[in-house]
């Protein structure tokens, strides 16, 4: 039965008493996003008879059940996961599931139709709350067993390093000399804090995937589409100002693999190896000359990155020269024989040059290195 204050001026969200962490943090901190919950009051409890009178529990109660708004994931019956995901969801993806395209829309003001809400909402879960419903159900990023017959070893710990980690050390300390109502008062305070904090690392996400991510889509197709402009194997991909395009480039990749398949071509598109791109503002029109042989000349450095293997990867498809990496200056043009050389990484992932024509040329030159 529906909790009688689901239709309460004051809804009330229910979560467990005792230590906390990085799900329901997120999870309360989603549902005050919404204007149902933007005002609710919190309960901490493991008590049924309390928890009970909740409009919303997360976490707790051994029960899912979304028409009574009920979203716990630690009974034995429940193995739901988000679309097309193996990952078994905690607290923060339910909230997510049931409550993600509202959370966006209200966020972001985009209607609820609109077909950036769903991209936006696989988005997030992909690349933030799926780790976190990962990290609270025990599951790890690799497959153990296939890392330990590999004998394959970490280098160093970065158990500390996670977000979960870090709303951890915000419970308090095991020996804390506190007792009684003081050391509930203090749990729930320090509960505030971590659903607070996860709460703006969330917001920021959001923003960025709304306001930077998603725009950077049709500037990264355009880019894509025209990449023969600049060499015939399309393997340089320019763009006219600094922005994300790692995920839209593999995406697209992908796109134009299975185009190529479907009409049964037999060449195989070659993958974009460099991507260059001015260093802040971007150049005018006249500036870039609209087309391959065109004059681009800027007054703005550019850069050239080299495509990662995969998004999250360090190593990548083809890292500029040997012979440059590390080398600066009068140095790397002396090197490269290219002019306005300024810098390439030591690991040979990035590097820059004071023009457009500089930078195109590290990117030609860098293609015929073996």
């Amino acid at each position: 039965m529906a909790s009688q204050y689901l239709d309460s001026a004051v809804p009330l969200i229910g979560t467990h008493s005792g230590t906390f962490h990085a799900d329901e943090a997120l999870a309360v901190s989603m549902l005050r996003l919404l204007p149902t919950y933007a005002h609710a009051s919190l309960l901490r409890s493991r008590d049924p008879s309390r928890l009970s009178t909740c409009s919303i529990i997360v976490d707790v109660g051994g029960e899912y059940n979304p028409s009574t708004h009920r979203y716990d994931h630690h009974q034995r019956s429940f193995n739901t996961s988000f679309p097309s995901r193996p990952t078994k969801l905690s607290s923060a993806g339910l909230i997510w599931l049931h409550f993600g395209r509202d959370i966006i829309s209200t966020a972001t003001r985009l209607p609820e139709y609109d077909p950036s809400i769903n991209l936006l909402w696989e988005k997030l879960y992909l690349e933030f709350i799926e780790a976190i419903d990962a990290h609270d159900n025990g599951i790890s990023v690799y497959d153990m067993q296939r890392l330990s017959e590999a004998e394959i070893e970490k280098r160093f710990s970065d158990s500390g390093n996670s977000i979960s980690a870090v709303v951890a050390d915000m419970n308090s300390s095991w020996n804390a000399e506190v007792s009684g109502g003081d050391a509930q008062t203090e749990e729930d305070s320090r509960f505030i804090q971590a659903s607070q904090f996860m709460g703006d690392v969330f917001q920021r996400k959001l923003k960025y995937y709304a306001h930077s991510w998603l725009p950077a889509r049709s500037l990264v197709q355009n880019a894509f589409m025209e990449r023969k402009n600049f060499d015939p194997q399309g393997r340089l991909l320019v763009l006219d100002r600094p922005m994300p395009w790692k995920s839209h480039l593999y995406s697209l990749e992908l796109e134009s693999q299975v185009a190529q398949q479907e009409e049964m071509l037999d060449e195989a598109p070659e993958e974009v190896l460099y991507v260059l791109y001015p260093e802040s503002a971007p150049p005018t029109m006249q500036e870039r000359g609209g087309g391959g042989g065109g004059s681009q000349n800027t007054a703005t450095p550019w850069r050239i990155q080299a495509v990662p293997t995969r998004e999250d990867s360090f190593e990548s498809r083809k890292p500029l020269p040997q012979a440059w990496r590390g080398v600066r200056d009068e140095d790397l043009e002396r090197v490269s024989g290219i002019p306005g050389t300024i810098f390439v990484h030591a690991s040979g992932f990035i590097g820059g040059n004071r023009t457009w024509e500089g930078a195109l040329k590290m990117a030609q030159v860098a293609i015929t290195e073996s």
